[in-house]
């Protein structure tokens, strides 16, 4: 009777051994998968010059499809960034709007940080005003809205790179997501991370194969989803698989925007000064730079 006891309670550790070792192996390839997608996100910011579409408009579900309620808004925005820092794990890029040309030389720069102990920075350059303006590249705390990139639904911390350790992850499910196998990922801010977002949860659906984000749900401390990504027309462009068009959906003002990629040409050689406040407002400065890139891009 009592080897049967010891037997079980033997057998009850053992799987609670196992569960915890489960738990813990699929933490860890969360995080790796999550590694790999950013691995992916940074080399589309390796020395790359681009040229994109973003178009913005109120939405509403009409035959089961979102479709725009109202004419876009639509941009068009010239961009170039490059990796840096240790083992190039940080960025700096800078963009400014070609169209429509009441716009034209609206700029934004921004530096982004890999390491969760140092903030992102941004400045925004309105040409009609002639300032630079310094912006909160995160949220600065948990009510607070983060940085618009040009009035659209993307924002600074939509688009981040870096800073893995500022959450936790848990593998929930491999599934076949538009004939793909995918990854779905639970995202979790740390305490202090959760001081400076909207999102007390984000549920990442990621390219088993291609390690590139197919959606993504973000939601508020009520459990609520309040945004959502979609992406499509993935790529592989000079051998890093490159989103040509995603959407993000604000489910709370039922408005979206959506990021199309009509150019991208990598290993182009850019000058590091073009990634300063000068370039924001130096406009000859400016020009004769992004003339290089240009030429570089034919």
């Amino acid at each position: 009777m009592m080897k049967r006891k010891g037997g079980s309670l033997a057998a009850v550790l053992a799987l609670g051994f196992l569960m915890a070792a489960t738990v813990g192996a699929a933490a860890q390839d969360a995080r790796a998968i999550m590694e790999r997608m950013d691995a992916n996100n940074r080399a589309q910011n390796d020395s790359v010059f681009s040229i994109m579409q973003i178009a913005t408009c109120k939405f509403g579900i009409s035959g089961g499809k979102v479709k725009c309620a109202a004419k876009p808004t639509i941009k068009k925005i010239e961009s170039a960034s490059v990796n840096t820092g240790a083992g190039g794990r940080d960025s700096r890029a800078i963009a400014f709007i070609l169209e429509p040309a009441s716009e034209r030389g609206i700029g934004m720069l921004s530096y982004i940080y890999d390491s969760s102990r140092k903030d992102n920075e941004t400045w925004l350059y309105l040409s009609a005003l002639g300032k630079v303006k310094r912006l909160v590249a995160s949220n600065s705390d948990a009510n607070s809205e983060p940085v618009s990139l040009f009035g659209s639904e993307f924002t600074s911390e939509d688009q981040e790179t870096g800073k893995l350790d500022d959450y936790t992850y848990r593998l929930l499910a491999t599934v076949t997501y538009q004939g793909r196998k995918a990854f779905v990922i639970e995202q979790i801010p740390t305490k202090a991370r959760a001081r400076k977002t909207r999102y007390a949860r984000t549920v990442v659906w990621v390219d088993a194969q291609r390690y590139v984000m197919l959606k993504a749900g973000m939601y508020d401390r009520r459990g609520k989803e309040i945004r959502r990504i979609i992406t499509g027309k993935v790529q592989k462009i000079n051998g890093v698989w490159v989103t040509r068009s995603i959407t993000i959906m604000n489910l709370v003002t039922n408005r979206l925007s959506n990021m199309s990629l009509s150019a991208i040409h990598f290993g182009v050689r850019i000058d590091p000064a073009l990634l300063t406040k000068r370039a924001l407002t130096d406009k000859a400065f400016r020009e004769r730079q992004l003339n290089a890139l240009r030429a570089q891009a034919k």
